[in-house]
């Protein structure tokens, strides 16, 4: 009889889970928002013409965004006319459905750029204009929406809303900043304002934010244009800011005129400690978390590895990213994490953007699309294998996903499954 009730109990807490869509499963550069991916069977190097493609599709759409995947479904934002349209896929490439889910941005590169959410049977994405949407996965049919920029009076920068919604609890969080609030949290299975922050009088940035555990609270960090700051997950109480915008140190030259506020990279936390960066030659900065979570305290600067928008990793005791020279040229950076010590600078093509898993790094040059497997060690950038993306158009800005032994490459319209599990 206890044995019955525990197996029903269980089943129910199951259920329930998955009727509210509890966890999580796909979302912006993987499980943890870190950039790392399951090391999983991988391959230990790859063929020289690169790893097998299992298929390919064209017609998701113009976007800098990642394709996400579940157990079930692949998912992908793309530009289609004036509209982001969200695809989903089938494991082995069919189109299960595409729906528009808000206006495009109207400036400068309109291609959709925010990477999809999927929470259960929901799939979350903001649009460039600023509309955020919940579809259902299996139809496509958009269960709620709001005009995230009239709502809250938002105010974003030269390139629209960059932002991938961050799902917590029964929350989705979004930062529209302006002069009514900085950061707000909606109730995702209706849509409705759970809390609002007060305002910073900022602008948003391009940032994806990250969520946090300190001395038993669930902190959000982000950026705006001018302040990294951090949010009780709680109630919306902004716990403390730091004026990055305002930070010069000696080798900040800032020759790009607005590069202290192009702010695009998710931050690192581990163990209590904090990393952000910019691009435009503006600085990094390691910051550490009292005990409370409550405040900040600098621990050092680093002017080298200045990433413009392909994203960072910590493995080990090492971050691994790449720096800004101008907007063609970059660098491949390894930094110590307790110390901002450099430990390589080293050519590779060009800047991109960088994933891992287990002991390796996945770069993708984001001028030419060289997609390089690279030792993770602090010794040099040490590369194993890399081949060249051969379809799509534009920038390679999208940055790689990796699922179930497969290696996810979107470029403009076209999206690549490479097998790079072990055979």
């Amino acid at each position: 009889m206890a044995d019955n009730m525990i197996r029903f109990l269980v089943l129910c807490l199951v259920f329930l889970s998955f009727e509210s869509g509890a966890q999580v499963t796909a979302q912006w550069r993987g499980p943890e928002r870190t950039g790392i991916y399951p090391a999983g069977n991988r391959s230990a190097q790859w063929p020289e013409n690169g790893p097998k493609m299992l298929w390919s599709i064209e017609g998701i759409g113009n976007g800098y965004s990642s394709a996400v995947a579940d157990n079930d479904n692949i998912f992908v934002t793309g530009l289609k006319g004036s509209q982001d349209m969200m695809t989903c896929l089938s494991m082995d490439g069919k189109i299960r459905w595409q729906t528009p889910f808000g206006p495009a941005w109207k400036g400068s590169f309109p291609e959709t750029r925010t990477t999809p959410t999927v929470d259960g049977n929901r799939v979350y994405a903001i649009s460039g204009g600023g509309t955020i949407a919940c579809l259902d996965t299996s139809s496509g049919k958009i269960l709620w929406s709001l005009d995230g920029i009239a709502t809250f009076q938002g105010v974003c920068g030269t390139w629209g809303v960059c932002e991938s919604p961050l799902i917590h609890g029964d929350q989705i969080i979004y930062t529209p900043a302006g002069s009514k609030t900085l950061m707000v949290s909606l109730d995702k299975l209706s849509g409705k304002t759970t809390w609002m922050s007060e305002t910073l009088n900022d602008t948003s940035a391009y940032v994806s934010p990250l969520l946090v555990k300190q001395g038993g609270k669930e902190i959000i960090v982000t950026l705006a244009e001018r302040w990294f700051f951090g949010v009780d997950a709680s109630n919306g109480r902004i716990l403390w800011k730091y004026d990055f915008a305002s930070l010069m140190p000696e080798k900040g030259l800032h020759i790009w005129p607005g590069a202290p506020r192009t702010n695009t990279i998710t931050p690192l936390f581990d163990d209590g400690m904090i990393y952000i960066t910019g691009g435009y030659d503006h600085a990094g900065v390691m910051f550490r978390l009292s005990e409370n979570g409550d405040t900040i305290t600098r621990v050092w600067i680093d002017t080298v590895l200045d990433c413009h928008h392909g994203g960072v990793v910590k493995v080990g005791n090492y971050i691994y990213g790449s720096n800004w020279i101008d907007n063609s040229r970059g660098k491949w950076c390894c930094l110590e994490w307790t110390t901002g010590k450099l430990m390589y600078e080293s050519e590779w093509f060009t800047k991109g953007a960088i994933i891992a898993a287990g002991n390796m790094l996945f770069c993708l040059d984001e001028k030419k699309g060289n997609m390089g497997m690279v030792r993770a060690t602090p010794e040099k950038f040490d590369v194993v294998s890399s081949f060249r993306v051969p379809m799509g158009r534009g920038p390679f800005w999208a940055h790689p996903v990796i699922h179930n032994g497969k290696l996810l490459l979107r470029h403009g319209d076209a999206l690549m499954i490479y097998d790079i599990s072990e055979k």
